[in-house]
């Protein structure tokens, strides 16, 4: 790690701004990339009121941002939560290819953009629910 940056990591609110502002950006481009693989646009769904992608999509933050809890929680530098941060993104967003994948019976992009509640709220439990099993794994490296 930079000299630099270590220093500035020594003080508890340098470190706080830092750690937030790391995740925060994150949030970003994960949400970005999760924006790419899904059939509707997110953020022109919700601004219509579809209650399911804003479940659904509410359930992808607080999952990036849990996995970055962990992280951050079990790490000793900013890169390393970055790491484990991303490697726990991957997992969730191959959970999510995973959960289409397994529920033949429907498409979930599909029903989502259609505002069915059921499987935005499920949708939004298994990001969740996964996102503490992801980060009890990063705990332990």
């Amino acid at each position: 790690m930079e000299p630099g940056i270590d220093k500035l990591l020594e003080n508890p609110y340098a470190a706080s701004l830092v750690f937030v502002s790391v995740t925060v950006l994150s949030l970003i481009v994960f949400l970005s990339l999760f924006e790419l693989v899904t059939k509707y646009k997110c953020w022109d769904e919700i601004r219509k009121g579809n209650v399911a992608v804003a479940m659904a999509t509410g359930g992808k933050i607080f999952g990036i941002c849990n996995i970055f809890r962990f992280s951050i929680e079990s790490n000793d530098s900013i890169y390393q939560s970055l790491i484990w941060g991303a490697y726990g993104f991957i997992i969730l967003l191959v959970a999510y290819f995973l959960f289409e994948f397994l529920t033949p019976v429907f498409r979930i992009d599909e029903e989502i953009a259609r505002d069915n509640r059921a499987v935005g709220l499920i949708a939004m439990v298994i990001s969740i629910a996964l996102s503490y099993v992801i980060g009890a794994t990063v705990i332990i490296n």
